[in-house]
């Protein structure tokens, strides 16, 4: 009897000890979740199912190699089941949880840092989270009770955890990365020896545009069966996967000698496979030209042109890079987009000489080599303190749709300034002709004041700025005609309106607008007329900003290139027509950054005066 209650005990000990203890980490595969178990000894198939509350045969789909025996040290990964729970109400949530909206291109580990809170906890709290593919504008709660318990030592150590995790039950020749400082789609789809297209498609057409430092993606497996070892301790991580970016180099630049010849390389989009030239690069490019043959006429100097077209494809890019003809270049202008300019900087630093970005803002990419024509955003309303000196009225119209993102503009140089807002609904004529004439649309009132307005209109679309300038005019004559005073008042507005075709633009006279713009050139202005004319003999054609915008880049850099970019352009102004260029490298950046915007004033008597 003893015998037989010993052996029963030892019995339901073995059984017990078939229940493993359950995993913590939870990732997510091709939008599947699974717990990521380490067999143990004494681990069996039986005991997994009842730990994890799956069948075993799930457990076998997922790692097949299980069929034939668990390995002590081997890792599985075993299908998640969510606890099948009621929604807790929205009350219940908002007391609990802080909500943040994904922004494009964001990660978890940004996230983590952020509000200083474990990983692991923003999966637990989010069952349907991808960590490594978040999707923009997805709600993710945020636990309020451990905000600001995770330092950042903490959420790198947590997130290469969890990349080691997905590594260990990777397919074979998959692996996870962390994308660090300065890694790009050119310099990670060279790394591991694919295209940039295929990196895209391994990580669900990832944009490059959209590559964080921080990031997880997927990539093919390195021979040495991964790029850091699985097991690095957290503290090697400082040096290791998120070491600081090294110092920016400094190059120093050398004139050419007049007698030498000026080669240039041009790099354009002028056309992509399967569609027509691209009408606005063939405009620069014709612009660039006539401002080459006036450096010609007026320096003597011999310079040589090869334009090369990037068919905005970065991997065209990499093949014009290593070409011979790109090879003897000495400045470089372009490529138009960031996206394939990486392979162009290192080929420029290596051979330290300059690389000119002609039109976009350079977010990514920080290199003393590269200047860049199209000024800082972050310095466009420098020359609006006068708008909002504290002495003004200021007022924002909304309309129907809204402009977000000026309107985010404009409240953050608002800042601490009180300001009004109106709300204008169009009304038919008819319909005001019903109520004897009186018009909700009216804007009277906003300038029946002896106060000096400043008008901010955030409307969304072409009709609705027209309608708003034309009620704000109307208001001005109406008012004008019934005191002996004239309603004092500007109204800034968004550079966006030059683009609209069917907008009355004597309306910007008659109200007083302000822009702030990337660009001007007054057609009635001497110089600009010259241009014109030459353009026009040469073209046929009319030109556009972008043909002025590459005029100016050839007035600017060919001559520097006999003489000031030894002193890398720094705190000169350059004005090949009407708008003005000072380079500067300021904070942080090493790039050579135009700060100059270009602040356009409207006047009553139909002038235009620039700033």
């Amino acid at each position: 009897m003893k015998r037989f209650c010993a052996t029963l005990l030892l019995s339901m000990w073995v059984l017990c000890g078939l229940a493993a203890e359950k995993s913590a980490v939870i990732v997510s595969i091709n939008g599947s979740k699974y717990y990521i178990h380490t067999v143990q000894a004494g681990d069996t198939l039986f005991g997994l199912a009842k730990t994890y509350e799956v069948a075993e045969q799930a457990i076998l789909q997922s790692n097949p190699a299980v069929a034939q025996g668990l390995q002590a040290g081997s890792t599985l990964k075993i299908p998640f089941v969510p606890d099948v729970v009621g929604r807790p109400s929205e009350k219940r949530l908002r007391k609990t949880f802080d909500t943040h909206r994904v922004a494009q291109g964001e990660t978890l580990y940004a996230i983590s840092r952020q509000y200083e809170i474990p990983i692991p906890t923003i999966i637990e709290d989010n069952p349907s989270l991808d960590p490594i593919r978040l999707r923009p504008g997805e709600r993710i709660l945020i636990r309020k009770k451990k905000i600001g318990s995770e330092d950042e030592a903490g959420s790198r150590a947590r997130w290469e955890e969890y990349r080691s995790s997905l590594n260990s039950v990777a397919d074979p020749g998959d692996a996870y990365h962390i994308v660090t400082a300065g890694e790009t789609f050119y310099s990670l789809a060279r790394r591991f020896g694919i295209s940039e297209q295929e990196l895209s498609e391994l990580n669900g057409g990832l944009r490059a545009a959209d590559l964080k430092a921080g990031a997880m993606i997927k990539v093919p497996r390195e021979t040495d069966d991964d790029e850091f070892p699985l097991d690095i301790a957290a503290e090697e991580l400082d040096t290791v996967r998120f070491e600081a970016p090294e110092k920016i180099r400094e190059f120093e630049f050398r004139a050419l000698r007049r007698s030498e010849p000026l080669r240039i390389s041009l790099l354009l989009p002028l056309s992509v496979e399967g569609s027509g030239v691209n009408e606005r690069y063939l405009e620069f490019y014709q612009g660039f030209l006539l401002g080459l043959d006036s450096v010609k006429l007026r320096y003597g100097y011999s310079i040589e042109l090869t334009l090369f077209n990037t068919g905005r494809n970065s991997e065209k890019v990499a093949e014009i890079v290593d070409s011979d003809a790109f090879g003897r270049s000495d400045l470089i202008i372009g490529p138009v987009y960031e996206e394939g300019l990486e392979p162009v900087v290192w080929f420029a630093e290596q051979q330290q000489i300059p690389v000119v970005s002609p039109l976009a803002h350079i977010e990514r990419t920080n290199s003393d080599i590269l200047f860049q024509l199209a000024p800082d955003p972050a310095r466009k309303y420098e020359k609006a303190a006068d708008l909002f000196n504290g002495q003004r009225r200021v007022t924002l119209i909304y309309t129907e749709n809204t402009d977000t993102d000026f309107e985010a503009e404009m409240l953050a140089l608002l800042g601490d300034h009180p300001y009004r807002t109106h709300t204008y609904k169009y009304e038919h004529p008819n319909d005001i002709a019903r109520r004897g004439g009186r018009s909700a649309a009216d804007l009277t009132s906003l300038l029946n004041n002896d106060e000096d307005n400043v008008i901010i209109v955030l409307a969304d679309n072409e009709i609705d700025v027209d309608r708003v300038l034309a009620a704000i005019a109307s208001a001005d004559t109406s008012i004008t005609a019934r005191r002996s005073t004239a309603p004092r008042f500007v109204v800034l507005g968004n550079a966006r309106w030059n683009r609209y075709h069917n907008i009355d633009r004597t309306m910007f006279f008659k109200d007083r607008v302000i822009f702030f713009s990337t660009y001007h050139a007054k057609r009635d202005s001497e110089v600009v007329r010259a241009f014109d004319g030459a353009y026009i003999r040469a073209f046929n054609a009319l030109p556009s900003l972008y043909s002025y915008r590459g005029f100016d880049t050839a007035m600017i850099f060919a001559p520097a290139m006999y003489n000031d970019i030894e002193y890398d352009m720094e705190g000169r102004r350059y004005l090949p027509l009407q708008t003005s260029y000072v380079f500067r490298q300021e904070g942080e950046s090493r790039n050579h950054t135009n700060r100059n915007w270009t602040r356009v004033n409207y006047q009553p008597d139909f002038t235009i005066t620039i700033e």
